[in-house]
């Protein structure tokens, strides 16, 4: 896909509102679509296991929602952020420091990555012009992008020293929600987020408070969207659910193997699309 540059009217209008909003913008792909809340996922790029699992059940858990998940295509997190989108089903808009055209996009081994998000239907945003080459001043420029165009910032984890401690307080300065996953005390990765949790951020715990935070009303049980990508064992599950069952009742209601109907369990509940609850499987 060609990079072209975005009309003004075409603009989020929420970079408009920021101090220093850029002067031009380019994009790659498609843009979600009006009234989709922008929800911007920032975090360490030496991702733990559990900024990992926090981070795919939390978007996991909000496929379905008119939301496009925002970060910034680095490794870590924000890998994590847009490739738990994309199983999600959700949209997803990856800001690199760097233009957007192939030979430059930075990092260089997330190249690839980034075609999967542009045929997915995601898109790439940038203030540099097409070829332009990555440099350190591009990404702090490019972090007020990506917490101006969010509806609310989500921080996954963060170290004494990461640079998603600069990227969180500019959401306060931008007047944005902050939410943060807490950690173990102790935790090297709970820095960030527990300094911002005591200075008044949101404490997040699961998909229900970034919907608060985004003012998305929760769908009631038993409407939930089915996503258009399930297949397989895994759409047969979804189907069983239409009323809560237990594991041994999809067992013997499903026509797959066991093991296949076991394994897309798992799946989907890492998705967030299902839980269990009181020894009894239900839709999200």
């Amino acid at each position: 896909m060609e990079t072209r540059e975005l009309a003004r009217e075409e603009w989020p209008a929420q970079l408009l509102e920021i101090p220093q909003p850029p002067k031009k913008l380019w994009v790659r792909g498609a843009l979600p679509a009006p009234g989709t809340k922008f929800l911007t996922v920032v975090g360490s790029r030496a991702m733990t296991r559990y900024g990992q699992e926090a981070c795919e059940k939390l978007i996991g858990g909000l496929a379905g929602y008119p939301i496009s998940i925002v970060s910034g295509l680095a490794l870590g997190v924000d890998t994590c952020a847009h490739r738990a989108a994309l199983a999600a089903g959700l949209h997803t808009l990856a800001i690199p420091g760097s233009g957007l055209a192939d030979k430059v996009l930075y990092p260089r081994s997330n190249r690839g990555f980034a075609k999967e998000i542009l045929e997915k239907g995601g898109c790439l945003l940038s203030e540099y012009a097409s070829d332009a080459i990555s440099r350190i001043h591009f990404f702090p420029e490019r972090n007020r992008l990506m917490v101006g165009l969010a509806d609310a910032v989500l921080v996954i984890e963060a170290g004494e020293k990461s640079g998603t401690l600069i990227t969180a307080r500019l959401a306060s300065e931008y007047n944005r929600e902050l939410l943060c996953v807490p950690h173990r005390i102790g935790d090297p990765h709970a820095f960030g987020p527990h300094l911002f949790i005591r200075l008044g951020a949101t404490l997040v715990t699961e998909p229900l408070h970034i919907l608060e935070a985004l003012r998305i009303p929760p769908r009631e049980e038993g409407a939930a969207t089915k996503p258009k990508d399930l297949a397989g064992a895994e759409l047969e599950i979804w189907t069983l659910l239409e009323e809560p069952m237990a594991r041994d009742e999809i067992l013997r209601g499903g026509s797959a193997a066991a093991g296949e109907l076991l394994t897309a369990l798992v799946a989907l509940e890492l998705r967030g699309l299902i839980r269990e609850e009181f020894g009894a499987w239900r839709r999200t």
